[in-house]
């Protein structure tokens, strides 16, 4: 049987190339460029830049997404993240948050991608997802409520704070393949003028495992990065949850806890 996990060796071969690392240090500066973007970045060959950026995308590094005739790349920090859960975080203090300083903004609205593997069925993420119980065990200690049909709302709440921390509409509900879902957050006067963004997930079924990958869109430019800093440490939460039942114990994890 084929096993379809991103393990630690795959990433630290990645990561021990400087012209990989550079690649990712473009895309940490300005996340979803193409490849001729890129290329022009480096004195290698296109070819070259193909091929690093191939050993990325495997190791997880990095995600790609087509936009028309485009085919645009995005650094994907979450293996980095599961990199620090497993050997740093016991010793050192969390990430700042929100993983400030990201990278400097697109002119368009900003998008970003996030995607992990999870050995679990489709329909034991989805409940993880969308159960309020599940979700508070790798989301910062925070339920959500609703009752998930299209159209309907939910609203996020945590049993130390007195006010709603963010509320939404469930745009498209399609259990257990694709969710997508308006957010406004409310948990703090700066992150409350930020307005509505968007949160699509989709999970595809890929041997004994599941594909999740995350896209949060309708950003603006130089968006307040709360709002999206955080989800590398909620999908390795969600990971560690599903595969072995323990939660993580990162200071970030327990912000709310």
């Amino acid at each position: 049987m084929v096993t379809y996990y991103l393990t630690m060796d795959e990433v630290f071969k990645a990561l021990a190339d400087p012209t990989r690392r550079s690649l990712l240090d473009e895309l940490f500066r300005e996340d979803g460029q193409t490849l001729t973007a890129l290329e022009a970045r480096f004195d290698i060959t296109r070819f070259g830049v193909m091929k690093h950026l191939k050993l990325l995308e495997d190791a997880g590094l990095v995600v790609t997404r087509r936009r028309g005739r485009e085919k645009l790349h995005f650094l994907n920090p979450v293996p980095i993240r599961l990199v620090h859960d497993r050997w740093v975080s016991k010793y050192a203090e969390p990430w700042a948050a929100g993983l400030s300083g990201l990278k400097s903004r697109l002119e368009n609205p900003v998008e970003k991608v996030f995607e992990i593997y999870i050995r679990t069925t489709p329909e034991r993420l989805w409940e993880a997802i969308t159960d309020s119980e599940i979700r508070s065990k790798y989301n910062f200690g925070n339920l959500i409520e609703s009752d998930w049909t299209p159209g309907s709302t939910y609203t996020q709440t945590n049993p130390k704070s007195n006010a709603p921390l963010g509320t939404g509409v469930n745009v498209e509900v399609d259990p257990p393949l694709r969710l997508v879902q308006t957010m406004t957050a409310l948990w703090g006067d700066d992150v409350k003028s930020e307005g509505e963004t968007r949160i699509t997930w989709e999970i595809e079924q890929v041997g004994d495992s599941c594909r999740l990958t995350v896209t949060h869109d309708q950003l603006r430019e130089g968006a307040n990065d709360q709002l999206y800093g955080g989800w590398p440490m909620i999908l390795s939460g969600l990971k560690t949850w599903l595969e072995t039942g323990e939660l993580l114990t990162t200071p970030g994890s327990l912000m709310y806890t």
